[in-house]
């Protein structure tokens, strides 16, 4: 379950939980509700998506707070911020977190992932102990997702 993702703002639907304290609200009503894991976002002061490693945090401490066995999923994703700042999140060391293995044209952006970059996640992830869940846009993201594991880079089975 997401409760939101990296592009709706309170002004397209004043439902969407923004702040942390939403965040956690919204997870524990949707884990009251059966929900057994739930994949993050972060948003900045002004509502824009974010890798805010501080963020990260005091969102997922309150969760394991009022969710204490839901699986912690972030969201490792690229609207508008550098590869560094992408798996910034990851020392946190949440249950899993998004991988996307390659790039995608969207209408008006590319979202990139280069080879490069998604190995150097996937590796993150490993040193961490964080399970990828591997977003698969085209076949080409799946031949890629082989050739993490047959690298190394990723622990089988996957989680696609």
């Amino acid at each position: 379950m997401a409760i939101t993702g990296s592009v709706p703002k309170k002004k397209d639907n004043p439902a969407v939980p923004i702040t942390i304290a939403e965040q956690i609200e919204s997870t524990h009503e949707a884990y009251d509700a059966g929900a057994t894991l739930v994949h993050l976002h972060v948003r900045d002061e002004d509502e824009r998506s974010s890798s805010d490693r501080h963020r990260f945090a005091e969102l997922q401490d309150g969760i394991r707070k009022h969710c204490p066995d839901i699986i912690i999923q972030f969201s490792t994703g690229g609207r508008g911020r550098s590869f560094e700042q992408r798996g910034a999140m990851l020392d946190l060391k949440p249950d899993m977190a998004s991988l996307a293995t390659g790039s995608v044209n969207f209408p008006t952006i590319v979202y990139e992932n280069p080879p490069d970059f998604v190995r150097s996640l996937a590796q993150t992830m490993l040193d961490h102990d964080v399970k990828p869940e591997i977003e698969i846009f085209d076949l080409a993201m799946l031949y890629s997702t082989v050739d993490l594991v047959n690298q190394g880079l990723l622990k089988s089975p996957v989680h696609v």
